[in-house]
């Protein structure tokens, strides 16, 4: 059985994701480079669904940048977050005065990326962008703040389907899948 026969329908292909990293990669770029009281930013991926977009992102930004990871678990093995997410790894990297960046897969109710903001802060963070491969403004229930001067970086809006592939998973498959997709609702009814 191929995983490919779990789509519905794809939404974003791997040219057109590739294509999109490209642009927010010179977006990050030029906003960093334009202000050279900045040091370098501080990426960090949200574990485990932002690892292929982080890898691919940082790999074309013209800066020299430091990588870390926090892991914040809120899906479980569901469609739908459970509202409370819990920081299950922290960072290693110091923040202390330092630019950050925080990669998530995917932005949709706003809790994770809230409850993430707010420990960068409480780390002392002097600013927190964030850059998110898809936004689901639709399933948003909580707004965040960014701090300091932090931007917004979007790939794409997504529209309210639960989706998968380029990290994004269901019961932690279909990460592999090198485009975005529509997860057929009988796999995970």
């Amino acid at each position: 059985m191929a995983i490919d026969d779990d789509i519905e329908r794809i939404l974003y292909t791997e040219d057109q994701i590739s294509q999109r990293v490209s642009q927010l990669a010179s977006q990050i770029t030029i906003d960093f480079n334009q202000k050279p009281h900045y040091s370098s930013p501080v990426f960090v991926g949200v574990a485990t669904g932002a690892f292929l977009f982080l890898a691919d992102l940082v790999r074309k930004i013209k800066l020299p940048v430091t990588v870390d990871f926090i892991r914040s678990d809120s899906y479980g093995s569901g469609t739908v977050s459970n509202g409370s997410p819990k920081i299950s790894l922290n960072l290693k990297v110091d923040v202390q005065g330092k630019h950050v960046i925080l990669v998530e897969d995917i932005v949709d109710t706003g809790n994770t990326i809230s409850s993430l903001i707010a420990l960068l802060k409480s780390k002392g963070a002097s600013s927190i962008s964030v850059c998110t491969l898809l936004d689901k403004p639709a399933r948003r229930t909580v707004n965040f703040e960014l701090v300091g001067k932090g931007k917004f970086y979007c790939g794409f809006e997504c529209p309210d389907y639960f989706v998968v592939g380029y990290g994004l998973d269901f019961a932690e498959l279909y990460r592999n899948l090198p485009y975005v997709g529509i997860l057929k609702p009988q796999v995970y009814e």
